[in-house]
């Protein structure tokens, strides 16, 4: 399970463009609370405590718990505005969540052994397909990551959902196929990486045949010509 994170939030008494940039300037970031057939909340939280958790990876993945006048309130973040310039967020959505409650969330993949890869080892090259994979959970069981090992694995096998160990609870929100999350690619030869190397350097040499090196442009097609002049006069 995810670990959970908490933050201290207050609540803010009015809503719109212009208190949302009123909470900002007072070094803030406003948020709103919605879901759990309740009332949307708005609420402003630190800036610097925010921006600390968000940073630290995985931030829509992670229960989290608002202390509000002493009031604790399970939620999960659900969407965080960013600014386009300085990647600092400016907005967060967060969803009422409860023990039993169903939600989607994006899990990272994590890939063990690879000196263990018969095929890595050959020169092969991990492809990662889905660095995260999106699952459906209860809120208080959210996987932190799923982890496979690459151990035995050849050029050209492929890892799929089927291979993943998920806990009871925990199933993929795509469950109409068994899609691919890696595959270990065969490398690229030398073969394959001169051959265009070789077409252009042959490109030149072709046309070498039509004039002579060092001959002056042109001389290739004078020479017919000056062999005709040579020919002696009829009488």
């Amino acid at each position: 399970m995810s670990e959970t994170t908490s933050l201290v939030a207050e609540v803010r008494e009015r809503g719109g463009k212009g208190a949302a940039r009123a909470t900002r300037r007072e070094d803030k970031i406003p948020a709103v609370i919605y879901g759990g057939k309740e009332e949307p909340l708005m609420v402003a939280l630190d800036r610097n405590a925010l921006t600390l958790t968000v940073n630290k990876g995985n931030f829509t993945s992670k229960l989290c718990t608002l202390d509000i006048k002493g009031k604790q309130h399970q939620v999960l973040p659900r969407d965080v505005q960013i600014h386009p310039v300085t990647d600092a967020p400016v907005h967060v959505d967060f969803l009422r969540v409860t023990a039993g409650t169903q939600i989607s969330v994006m899990v990272p993949m994590v890939f063990t052994d690879h000196e263990a890869s018969p095929g890595l080892k050959k020169g092969g090259v991990l492809n990662v397909v889905r660095h995260e994979v999106e699952f459906i959970c209860r809120a208080d069981s959210i996987p932190e990551k799923f982890t496979k090992s690459l151990a035995g694995l050849e050029i050209g096998d492929s890892i799929h959902i089927s291979h993943i160990d998920l806990p009871d609870g925990v199933h993929p929100a795509i469950r109409n196929r068994d899609f691919t999350i890696a595959t270990i690619a065969p490398p690229t030869t030398q073969e394959e990486v001169a051959r265009p190397v070789a077409a252009a350097e042959a490109a030149p040499a072709a046309g070498a045949a039509v004039a002579a090196p060092g001959a002056a442009p042109g001389a290739a097609k004078a020479a017919p010509g000056a062999a005709k002049k040579a020919e002696p006069a009829k009488k």
